[in-house]
């Protein structure tokens, strides 16, 4: 749907004011002031991120008493289970905390839900066959913060509770040994923003201090810990937290610590994905490469395995479990080309998306795994909150489903209020997982796109585009990219500069590229400077793009491709318009 650009005003005393003051580029200060980091002392804080920005471990709340129970348990040789989430945060959060215990000694498992047969969070059934198995300790990472009845069950089994989480509360907490939470009531902890990895490497860092009775860690700890701030960037990138304050932090030095000291089975994924080869990892190559793989294992129930890929030393079972998950993510690909379409038709013959507040779409033939990824192609594609459904088969169990939304639009919040119809959900304001029964499915559509109705005017229902600045090609020089590259690590809160430029033609007709042509690459001219252009997700756009070759606008992100030894300055399209006439 077409989207509204706005163009940030400037002031240039202002910028000539923090270029001097931070002694910074002009492009950098103007981009830092489009943030809104106007003192130069900010600008510093940001644009160097130093290691020590992260606060001691002790001040998260509930930290010292869970590091202080652990180390107890690991003494007393009690048996310890990590019980993770199945998405990449909860994967890496889990291979940290396994890999750190491991390290200290202790008699420690791991074990992460089946998305399909289980469900997020704490399960009951899983708990049993823990306490079977001999688990005394149970430490969740990015799940358990509003699994108050399972709380309760693992009591009555006898096993001791540390939740560690960062996601929204139910109407109480649960009763735990410890709650680790940025965000826990009666608290003041400074950054809400942390990943439920980032979470897990804060507690992983309180028991290496634990355990060396110092705030200062042995050489072996250190590098353990260094190697965790990897595990912690993958799961902050992937669980599209805001990367400002510590999660800035943690992903500018995780990045490094992945090129430079990569776990062995994350070494062996990377090879498969080439990402061995590039000088530096940044954001998007976490983005699109690596956690998609992490989260295809999870979306088709073998999370288990991408824990194990984190965790093993052994190459042999490194190579081959990242062989598979790579496949696995073929595999997923294929399946979210073909929900899509479906999807997409289904909106357009059941709705006018463009008049209705919120898409509800369901099918029995959608795979449960796969249709969060959908929801939130669509929700950006029509601007919308979107839920898909994966109904049952045989209408015999509830229907599972994934919602995305939109800025402004607080899914958490619309789920409870509708939840009379559903028999469970849970998630925060961006996305959320529910389950239904086929029978209440008419109800709920009407009752959640009503809220959405009240919530959403018509005018938040065109998406706006925020554009940094206005430029040319020629202005897009090597020199002028990298100085951008100076505010990286780019996503969620920190997105690339957006920039634009009018009076764009095709120099040849653009190119579908990709698994089913989902991508455009493209040539482009601008005033007699060629340039590069890459569209993720702009297949759809070839036939229009073509009609307009003339002359067009459009909004994209520099970034500098490195191929082959080779670096160049290529554009990376959001957007684009038929070029006004004057």
């Amino acid at each position: 749907m077409p989207k509204q650009w706005r163009i940030h005003s400037h002031d240039s005393q202002r910028i000539a004011q923090l270029e001097r003051a931070a002694g910074v580029p002009t492009v950098v200060a103007q981009l830092l002031l489009c943030r809104g980091i106007y003192d130069p002392a900010d600008a510093r804080l940001f644009l160097d991120a130093k290691l020590s920005g992260l606060r001691e471990p002790d001040a998260l709340p509930g930290v010292l008493r869970a590091a202080e129970r652990i180390i107890a348990a690991v003494a007393a040789r009690e048996r310890i289970t990590i019980y993770g989430d199945y998405d990449a945060d909860g994967m890496t959060g889990t291979a940290t905390l396994f890999l750190c215990l491991r390290l200290l000694g202790a008699d420690v498992g791991y074990f992460v839900p089946n998305r399909l047969d289980d469900g997020y969070g704490l399960n009951a059934d899983s708990l049993r066959m823990l306490a079977e198995r001999g688990t005394k300790l149970v430490i969740t990472v990015d799940c358990g913060i509003a699994n108050i009845a399972e709380a309760e069950i693992a009591r009555e089994l006898g096993l001791e509770l540390i939740i560690t989480d960062h996601h929204e509360f139910a109407e109480r907490l649960p009763a735990a040994a410890a709650l680790i939470h940025p965000r826990l009531p009666g608290h003041a902890y400074p950054f809400g923003g942390l990943s439920g990895s980032g979470v897990a490497f804060k507690l992983a860092w309180a028991l290496c201090q634990q355990a060396n009775q110092a705030k200062r860690v042995s050489e072996r700890m250190r590098e353990f810990l260094l190697q965790a701030v990897g595990l912690a960037a993958i799961g902050t990138i992937a669980d599209m937290v805001p990367l400002l304050d510590e999660n800035r932090v943690l992903v500018r030095h995780g990045l490094n610590s992945l090129k430079e000291r990569p776990t062995v089975g994350l070494a062996a994924l990377m090879r498969r994905v080439g990402l061995d080869k590039k000088l530096r990892i940044e954001c998007e190559d976490v983005g699109f490469a690596l956690a998609p793989r992490l989260n295809a294992a999870g979306r088709f129930g073998q999370a288990q395995l991408a824990v194990e890929l984190l965790t093993t030393d052994n190459l042999a079972r490194a190579e081959a479990l990242a062989e598979y998950i790579n496949e696995l993510n073929g595999s997923r690909e294929s399946l979210e080309r073909s929900i899509y379409l479906a999807a997409n038709k289904q909106a357009q013959e059941l709705y006018d998306p463009e008049m209705v507040p919120a898409l509800v779409l369901a099918d029995p033939n959608w795979h449960a795994g796969v249709i969060g990824i959908v929801a939130g192609r669509l929700a950006e594609k029509y601007h919308r909150p979107v839920v898909l459904i994966a109904l049952d088969a045989l209408g015999t169990k509830p229907g599972i489903g994934s919602a995305r939304s939109v800025r402004g639009f607080n899914l958490h919040e619309a789920l409870a209020a509708c939840s009379q119809h559903l028999v469970s959900h849970g998630g925060h304001a961006a996305a959320a997982g529910l389950k239904i029964d086929e029978a209440r499915l008419a109800d709920f559509r009407a009752d959640f796109c009503s809220y959405a109705a009240n919530e959403i005017s018509a005018a938040d229902r065109v998406a706006e585009l925020w554009i940094d600045s206005e430029t040319t090609f020629s202005a897009l020089t090597m020199r002028a990219v990298e100085q951008i590259e100076q505010l990286a690590p780019f996503g969620q809160g920190n997105t690339r500069p957006l920039l634009c430029a009018s009076g764009v033609r095709l120099a040849e007709a653009p190119k579908k590229i990709g698994g089913g042509g989902r991508h455009l690459s493209l040539k482009l001219v601008q005033h007699g400077v060629s340039l590069r252009g890459i569209a993720f997700g702009g297949g759809e756009w070839a036939d229009e793009l073509q009609r307009h070759s003339g002359g067009l606008s459009l909004a994209f992100r520099p970034i500098i491709n490195e191929f082959h030894g080779r670096r160049t300055v290529e554009i990376q399209i959001s957007d684009w318009q038929p070029l006004r006439a004057p």
